[in-house]
């Protein structure tokens, strides 16, 4: 088998799996581990996959400007945030942090909804401005254009002196055995502070995110107490019930 046949066959194996192990796609190919180290390493250095100890994961959907992810899969989003709405309870302190599926549920939030929502996205901020039964806690500090959200040890100190009773989080990668993972260490930090100052976790993802991975973790996906998706497969799901995570599609 070429070169690069065996690439495309690694590809479409792990589309299909989410994970391949070093050691199975050896006997599979009837190649050495050592050539299997080697594929995955010209795969990952083209951006195709995400090497890790023992194989590889699949890379998440691209990290693009925030204007351009608000237009992919807005229906998807719109019905996540549909999905989250029950969860959402009046009289309560909610922290909802910077994505498109948030800002997609903000939009949602009814207009006479009662209660705390504390963010550090400007957008999702303002797009619950005029919702004249919500107070409105806009966590400042150094803005992040990328992803529209302010972090920074400014925004890390005021959540120090928080306590939520729901974290909406926002999902860039996931995985069962690494957990969640973003794109920046200082993006990590604040999402880190904001599950530990929360009761529970609730976090929505469209299905491509599943068993993607990310260079900075957030944590293992213990931390989360719900997760909405949309046409969960049957295997994840039992995974991930194994975890005694509340799985919702």
């Amino acid at each position: 088998m070429l070169k690069l046949e065996r690439h495309q066959k690694i590809l479409d194996l792990l589309n299909a799996e989410q994970k391949v192990i070093a050691s199975d796609l050896s006997q599979r190919f009837n190649v050495s581990e050592d050539t299997i180290r080697r594929d995955l390493k010209d795969l990952d250095s083209q951006g195709l996959l995400k090497r890790v100890h023992s194989g590889a994961l699949r890379v998440g959907p691209p990290i693009t400007n925030f204007n351009y992810r608000e237009t992919v899969a807005s229906e998807q989003k719109t019905a996540l945030a549909h999905k989250a709405l029950p969860f959402l309870k009046e009289e309560s302190v909610i922290i909802i942090d910077g994505s498109t599926t948030n800002l997609a549920l903000a939009k949602e939030i009814p207009q006479d909804f009662r209660a705390t929502i504390i963010t550090n996205s400007p957008p999702i901020a303002i797009a619950l401005a005029q919702h004249p039964n919500l107070e409105i806690i806009n966590i400042g500090g150094t803005f992040y254009k990328q992803s529209m959200i302010n972090i920074g040890v400014q925004a890390y100190k005021q959540l120090q002196n928080i306590r939520a009773d729901l974290y909406i989080m926002g999902i860039y990668n996931i995985d069962l055995d690494v957990g969640t993972s973003v794109p920046t260490m200082q993006e990590s930090d604040i999402k880190r502070e904001m599950i530990r100052i929360s009761t529970e976790v609730l976090g929505m993802i469209t299905n491509d995110k599943f068993g993607t991975i990310s260079n900075h973790i957030v944590g293992p996906i213990e931390d989360l107490t719900y997760l909405i998706s949309e046409e969960i497969p049957e295997k994840v799901r039992k995974e991930y019930n194994k975890q005694k995570i509340v799985l919702i599609d």
